[in-house]
């Protein structure tokens, strides 16, 4: 006879799974704000650019995809200055407190 699957085992492995998922992609986010150095946006600021860019059209989502693709693979085409990633996946200069609200782009 097989032995019976312990469902509610399964499940709670899912649940944890999911969690652990969800964990990494606000890690993720969160990584990406800084290496973007998108934090030194206000709350407010990259909020708003966020809400702005969710209702972009498909042009306009198309260019900033072009210009993220570039950011990953690191050559910095459409990239602003100093959002370069080293090998770490930081950003090599450091998010720029200087920088004024009027640059940085595409939002």
């Amino acid at each position: 006879m097989r032995k019976p699957r312990d469902f509610d085992a399964e499940l709670q492995a899912l649940t944890d799974k999911a969690k652990t998922l969800k964990t990494k992609k606000q890690n993720q986010l969160g990584e990406l704000v800084v290496a973007t150095g998108a934090s030194a946006l206000s709350i407010e600021q990259l909020a708003g650019a966020m809400l702005d860019a969710v209702s972009a059209d498909a042009s306009r989502k198309e260019a900033w995809r072009k210009c993220g693709a570039a950011f990953f693979r690191g050559d910095g085409a459409g990239a602003g200055p100093g959002t370069r990633r080293n090998a770490s996946g930081a950003s090599a200069s450091g998010a720029s407190p200087q920088q004024s609200s009027g640059e940085g782009g595409a939002a």
